[in-house]
């Protein structure tokens, strides 16, 4: 054997060699170098393209069984875990455009006047719509929708069904530049929580054919993305389900991008496009007056 034969020959060994070091000290410290693991929070485990609770197992896309338990903040359902429901304050200010996403479809009205207002911290979750149903205030919604996961945001309905929701917990549906100035705020940021860093453990988007992740059917739990929070505490402004507001002239249009967005201008705060239905990809949040400080 030539010595430069005899050279490549040990240098291929000491490199398998390092590598199997390597992995074998990750393994012993319990790395895991997925990108799956990262995106779902403390309480919920990566299931392919779902983050599900302890307990449960993937089924059509669909988490099912009885949950052992559930992230901080959320409590436990027979068919799942659900965010409890809060209510942000936004501060009153001055929409005066929208971040600096030259990617951006539909920039923010400039310089329009906010006034303080509380907005739902979570999207409405199917739990509340059948809660809904159970008093009397809202109409069953078709099989799709009653077979999800209590904490899944409520889709398929419509911006008036959405409305009317809104209004027996006396609220509405917000207005275009209200969800701008929720997921923007005085800083035009370009995503909610700032104006870089569109990671899957922020918001759930690329469920479908990636990046996130493959083979996705449904929107995450609402509440899912806590790292992707506004800095008043809003969450799932970009991604999981577009969400319905109101323009002045009293249409209605979808903002903020799903699970089904691969772009960050789709995902981006000012993020808007025309729906002319209900869809799987579309839900919403209230907005209510603001209570006095």
């Amino acid at each position: 054997m030539g010595e430069a034969a005899w050279l490549k020959g040990n240098w291929g060994l000491a490199l398998a060699c390092l590598l199997a070091l390597l992995l074998g000290v990750a393994f012993v410290l319990g790395f895991r170098p997925t990108v799956e693991t990262a995106r779902c929070p403390l309480g919920l485990i990566s299931l392919g393209p779902r983050c599900c609770a302890e307990g449960q197992r993937l089924v059509g896309g669909a988490c099912v069984g009885q949950p052992q338990s559930c992230p901080h903040g959320f409590t436990a359902r027979t068919l799942g875990c659900v965010v409890n429901p809060k209510r942000i304050r936004i501060p009153a200010g001055k929409l005066s455009s929208g971040p600096a996403d030259w990617q951006s479809p539909t920039p923010a009205t400039r310089a329009t006047p906010i006034e303080s207002f509380e907005f739902d911290a979570f999207e409405v979750t199917v739990g509340a719509w059948w809660d809904c149903v159970g008093t009397g205030g809202c109409a069953p919604l078709g099989s799709r929708t009653i077979a999800r996961e209590p904490g899944q945001p409520v889709t398929e309905v419509t911006p008036e069904q959405a409305e009317s929701y809104c209004h027996r917990l006396g609220g509405r549906l917000p207005t275009l530049s209200e969800w701008m100035w929720a997921a923007a705020g005085a800083e035009e940021r370009r995503f909610p929580w700032g104006q870089t860093g569109l990671v899957c453990r922020r918001a759930s988007f690329g469920l479908i054919a990636g990046p996130c992740a493959e083979g996705g059917q449904q929107p995450e739990l609402s509440g899912a993305r806590p790292d992707g929070r506004t800095p008043e505490g809003v969450t799932d402004l970009a991604g999981n389900v577009a969400e319905w507001a109101r323009s002045q002239m009293g249409h209605y249009r979808a903002l903020g991008g799903s699970f089904e967005s691969r772009v960050a201008g789709e995902l981006s705060a000012t993020a808007a496009f025309d729906a002319a239905a209900p869809a799987r990809h579309i839900g919403f949040r209230c907005t209510y007056p603001a209570s006095q400080p």
